[in-house]
């Protein structure tokens, strides 16, 4: 899985293995559906989702899995329950490439993130006033 020079996330899809192309472009329109006006980029060589000028989210595909990075311990703790049967570590969550895709999972992590970046922006604007 080549992570170098790649421009934009369908050449980063499209040079996953074949059996991840599929999965990694439902993970992609999961978060393109839950951030319509996000700014789909490649940063750090991987998929990466900005609003309010700064990453929201990102994706990576993996040999047997793909992630979803940032998941800080608000996130994890939000949506405990539902993450419960992922490996989670070093804010990243881990999904199987062998299980179907969280769509509606992918899609409220996307939001919560959004959220978060939303408050963020908005604490960073009253502050300059």
């Amino acid at each position: 899985m080549g992570r170098t020079a790649l421009q934009s996330v369908d050449e980063y899809i499209s040079a996953q293995p074949e059996a991840a192309q599929r999965l990694l472009g439902t993970v992609r329109s999961a978060i393109r559906t839950a951030l319509p006006g996000a700014d789909e980029v490649i940063s750090y060589a991987i998929p990466t989702y900005k609003l309010y000028g700064e990453a929201v989210l990102y994706f990576a595909g993996w040999k047997k899995h793909y992630s979803l990075y940032p998941a800080g311990e608000n996130l994890v703790a939000a949506f405990q329950p539902e993450l419960a049967s992922y490996k989670i570590n070093k804010g990243t969550i881990r999904f199987p490439l062998s299980e179907p895709v969280p769509v509606k999972l992918i899609r409220r992590i996307a939001k919560f993130r959004a959220s978060e970046a939303q408050y963020r922006a908005q604490a960073k604007a009253a502050k300059k006033r």
